[in-house]
């Protein structure tokens, strides 16, 4: 079971939880365990079967599903900015005919770029690209309100 640290801000004194890239907000199951699923969604299977597979009840991946299925094209458009950021000459992935395939591929190029600039190997280990999507979407990868309307956006500035 994970226990998050808490730490207080020098600044403004509140307290913020510290969550490790491989969880999500508010989310019960790692963020591999998550990542699976949207793979296995994107490869045609459907929540059930996922659901079996993964040893998660149906109910859950039903809602990781419908909650990235609302949101696919902006994620995907978040995920080629942030490749475009940190990556030189970072190449746009072709449409695959999917759009959960093309939110994939977009992930893949994010992660190309950002391993690419900081080291395919990170503290905890090698750098997944689920691991890019958490960072990169500040652990609010399925919450509410998120993707903001371009990178950097929608951050807590309280504590700058």
């Amino acid at each position: 079971m994970l226990r998050p640290r808490r730490a207080r801000c020098g600044g403004c004194l509140v307290t913020h939880v510290l969550l490790p890239v491989t969880v999500l907000v508010r989310r019960a199951y790692g963020v591999e365990v998550i990542g699976a699923a949207l793979l296995a969604r994107a490869g045609g299977r459907g929540h059930r079967a996922i659901a079996r597979t993964l040893g998660v009840p149906a109910a859950t991946v039903r809602g990781w599903l419908r909650v990235m299925a609302g949101r696919l094209e902006p994620v995907r458009l978040y995920l080629l900015q942030v490749a475009h950021r940190a990556g030189v000459d970072q190449p746009v992935p072709k449409a695959l005919g999917s759009p959960w395939r093309d939110v994939l591929a977009a992930l893949g190029a994010a992660t190309a770029a950002v391993t690419g600039r900081f080291g395919a190997v990170g503290v905890v280990g090698a750098v997944t690209g689920w691991q890019v999507a958490v960072a990169c979407s500040a652990g609010r990868l399925l919450a509410p309100g998120w993707p903001p309307a371009r990178p950097g956006a929608g951050r807590n500035t309280s504590c700058l």
